[in-house]
């Protein structure tokens, strides 16, 4: 639903819980002071806590001169309010509101974000502060942890830079977690002996990140808000634009700590922040791991779940860049067409599909289903394997959203049981703007 702002009337009930969108001057540090636009004049928004199963009811305002949508990543949505108008969510017009009313599922770590496109201008869209933390509380949740912590990371100041080839993708002068360069924020402040849960989210338009703690180790228990089926103790993370994961951390080595980007160019614009245990102060410690290290199949089922009855439907989708010209972005086809030529036969409500993905770009691509998990299956097989060279299969670990490595194949599965037009796309905002995207319909 939405109207214009005189248009409120008395019998609307009290809305769960309300954003407004509006423009906000950031600073970042007292260096890097930047004008964008946020939710309620915060960055991130405010963390939004539901409960699964429980109806509930977001009024969203719109301050800005612009046409706006809140896309509700990760949930079972309608379309009608999924947050993407190529579905059929209406967008919100400027100076208006809407509110949003859905019952939310599956529980797990969510977040919220603009679905809108930025082109080449590289302060708007997901460049701009537009994203917050969603929790689905489950129906029983035994908190095994002491605290829980939300980050995010974003990167900002964007400008363009030139490939070898010519072809201009965005880069970035400040790296943030929580709107915070190192240093200008406040420490996550543990105690000795706690278990912390640690919530990360990679909301930057276009970057992967790399995430340690020195001193100390993850165990990830979920990825992409669902739990793994083997969790496992790693020294890092990985998290492409969209991903999130959520890792315990055994606070068991006093002192003042950095949490950061591994790689140090990207710590040095400032993403990292400072882990302070319980009467330690002084200056945060860094140890620089050695190797990046992180694969999805680590966290895999022990053995692959045994196939479905009847075999899953086989959608091949080719990605491929355009070049087009010095100076300019890429455009970029799936199928060889653009968004919104790129087509597939409509989905068959029930039926289970193995989408085929095949990446012939020299680009990784962090791929996006709305309204749908899908099941990792097979990954990261070369283009240049030898014929006929069967990928092993994993199974078990359910995500929206994977990264596909350049010159490289993988295959996911998903059942088609939420009906309504489901929007696939590439989640790096240059990629998407430039025709990544598509639309899988039910029949």
């Amino acid at each position: 639903m939405a109207a214009s702002l005189p248009a409120r009337t008395q019998e609307l009930r009290t809305p769960d819980y309300q954003l407004d969108i509006a423009a906000l001057d950031l600073e970042l540090s007292p260096r890097h002071k930047l004008r964008t636009v946020a939710y309620n004049g915060q960055v991130p928004g405010p963390l939004l806590r539901f409960k699964e199963g429980k109806p509930v009811t977001i009024e969203v305002t719109n301050h800005t001169d612009h046409p706006e949508v809140v896309h509700w990543h990760g949930l079972f949505l309608p379309p009608s309010v999924d947050g993407a108008t190529e579905e059929g969510t209406p967008a919100i017009a400027p100076k208006a509101f809407a509110r949003y009313t859905f019952t939310p599922r599956p529980s797990g770590f969510r977040w919220y974000h603009t679905h809108t496109m930025a082109m080449d201008d590289l302060t708007r869209a997901q460049y701009s502060g537009q994203h917050g933390f969603l929790m689905v509380e489950p129906r029983d949740d035994p908190a095994r942890y002491d605290q829980e912590f939300f980050l995010a990371l974003h990167d900002w100041s964007g400008y363009l830079l030139a490939n070898e080839d010519g072809a201009m993708n965005p880069s970035y002068a400040v790296a943030t977690i929580n709107g915070k360069a190192m240093g200008f924020g406040e420490p996550l402040r543990v105690k000795m002996g706690q278990r912390i849960l640690l919530h990360v989210l990679n909301s930057s338009p276009t970057e992967v990140h790399w995430i340690a703690l020195a001193g100390h180790a993850f165990r990830v228990v979920a990825l992409d808000g669902n739990p793994v089926p083997t969790p496992r103790t790693i020294p890092m993370l990985r998290l492409a634009p969209a991903e999130r994961v959520s890792a315990i951390v055994e606070m068991d080595n006093p002192g003042v700590w950095v949490l950061g980007e591994v790689r140090k160019h990207v710590q040095a614009l400032g993403m990292a922040v400072a882990v302070e245990y319980e009467e330690r102060r002084g200056p945060a410690r860094w140890e620089q791991p050695s190797d990046l290290i992180w694969s999805y199949e680590q966290f895999a089922a022990a053995q692959p779940a045994n196939a479905s009855p009847a075999p899953p439907i086989l959608v091949p989708l080719v990605f491929e860049s355009r070049f087009r010209g010095h100076g300019a972005m890429e455009a970029w086809t799936i199928n060889g067409e653009s968004y919104p030529n790129a087509k597939v036969a409509p989905l068959i409500r029930g039926r289970r599909y193995r989408l085929q993905l095949i990446n012939k770009s020299m680009d990784d691509h962090p791929l996006h289903l709305h309204r749908h998990s899908f099941e990792l299956r097979t990954l990261g097989a070369p283009l240049t394997a030898a014929r006929g060279a069967a990928p092993s299969e994993i199974g078990g670990i359910l995500k929206d959203v994977l990264l596909l490595d350049a010159q490289t194949r993988a295959e996911v599965e998903f059942t088609a049981d939420n009906p309504g037009a489901s929007l696939f796309h590439c989640h790096q905002q240059n990629h998407m703007d430039r025709g990544f995207m598509m639309l899988f319909e039910y029949a």
